[in-house]
């Protein structure tokens, strides 16, 4: 049969349809070989805090918890909160230095109406609280729970997730991240940064089998270049993201830089396995690039969260410059190596009533509990802490007011920014 022909001898209408479908085929083929800011087919988007309230069951949980007068070697009071959801279906709530010891009814020495603690109370580095799947708070495990790794040397645990015990497995664990600091003055009153590190606890009785020691920092001359990684983690695909920042003068300088590595899901306790961005690739080794901060106005906190909402990447941090004692502000990112939009209009979620000025407590560290969000809501807890140069003077104000130093919870709503 005659082909027809296209006018003044051109290519036939086959040779055209031919030609189309070669053409649509490269575009699918390019469109799918484009980077995909996509979950469940719901785009990347500008997100923000469109409403938050005060959560007063998860804050009353822990403040019933550290009064139980009843207690001599439990969990008072603490800062640095992370927790994680355990395949049981327990909880488990891990912080940084924290108050043990008993508690005593009000009036407090000086007669005001707070529940009180010694001022010799034993402190810890580092503990961790398990609380039911009903959402009591049940025991404090033996604290510390990770062991000063020298003299004049502590860990602090910061994330954590469950992962097979080795790719495969079926056998899962907790994967804990560390931050190693060492004693240091100055600026470096909060630590000199060391390293990162990951221990491994066992399921289902939470006993710590071992640390491995994924980024050494001592080798970096100067101590504020130094990055800690582990502040949050956000699984994404077959890769798990891990946060950090130079955070060792943070509290001066409230505008730090973050930073981001990735691990294979599953491997994060394989130092090798561990890849850095560099500001082009995820490089083994090499002079990691921050993804966030300019040094003033845009940064991080010493400790920030981030979570993947749909399709957007979504960081919460304490704002940079004197706002930082108070507000919580936002980021929003399409991929965790950026680029991050914002700093987006912060709140400053309540302080607790003192009978003191304000202006004399702090708050930070917010952090996502994901495990305890759902229904369009995330669950976001900040720490309180008493502003002091003097540490001494900082930890009598907070032992003649146990709910001073203790994690509190706000409820937020995010919508896609306008």
């Amino acid at each position: 049969m005659p082909v027809d022909q296209g006018p003044r001898g051109g290519p036939s209408a086959r040779r055209i349809w031919i030609v189309l479908l070669l053409a649509l085929a490269c575009a699918a083929v390019l469109l799918t070989a484009l980077p995909d800011d996509r979950e469940g087919g719901d785009a990347c988007e500008a997100r923000t805090v469109s409403s938050w309230t005060a959560d007063d069951k998860v804050t009353g949980a822990f403040a019933r918890y550290g009064d139980d007068t009843a207690r001599a070697d439990d969990w008072t009071g603490g800062d640095g909160t992370h927790s994680v959801r355990l395949p049981d279906g327990r909880l488990l709530w891990l912080f940084s230095d924290t108050f043990l010891g008993q508690v005593h009814a009000p009036p407090n020495p000086v007669g005001q109406p707070h529940t009180w603690r010694d001022t010799t109370a034993p402190m810890v580095r580092n503990s961790a609280v398990v609380m039911s799947r009903s959402g009591t708070l049940q025991r404090t495990l033996p604290a510390p729970l990770f062991p000063d790794p020298a003299p004049q040397q502590w860990r602090w645990p910061v994330a954590a997730k469950v992962e097979p015990r080795s790719p495969g497995s079926s056998e899962d664990v907790v994967r804990v991240l560390l931050w190693t600091r060492a004693t240091g003055t100055g600026p470096w009153i909060y630590g000199v940064p060391l390293a990162t590190e990951v221990a491994t606890l066992s399921l289902p009785d939470l006993r710590v089998e071992g640390i491995v020691k994924v980024s050494d920092q001592q080798s970096v001359p100067d101590p504020d270049k130094r990055v800690l990684y582990g502040t949050t983690t956000v699984d994404d695909g077959d890769w798990t993201y891990v946060f950090g920042g130079n955070d060792g003068k943070a509290a001066a300088r409230p505008a730090s830089h973050a930073y981001v590595a990735r691990v294979p899901k599953g491997r994060l306790a394989e130092p090798g396995a561990w890849r850095y961005w560099d500001g082009k690739d995820w490089t083994e080794s090499g002079k990691p690039r921050h993804v966030l901060g300019d040094g003033e106005r845009k940064g991080v906190g010493s400790a920030f969260t981030v979570v993947r909402v749909k399709g957007t990447y979504v960081l919460f941090t304490m704002a940079a410059g004197t706002e930082g004692l108070t507000d919580v502000t936002s980021y929003w990112a399409c991929s965790p190596t950026g680029p991050w939009h914002g700093p987006a209009k912060g709140f400053a979620p309540p302080l607790p009533k003192d009978g003191s000025a304000q202006q004399d407590m702090a708050a930070y560290n917010p952090q996502a509990h994901p495990a305890l969000s759902g229904n369009g809501q995330l669950l976001l807890s900040y720490d309180v802490n008493w502003l002091d140069a003097a540490p001494a003077s900082a930890q009598a104000n907070v032992s003649r007011n146990v709910s001073l130093y203790r994690p509190r919870f706000v409820s937020l709503r995010l919508a896609t920014a306008r």
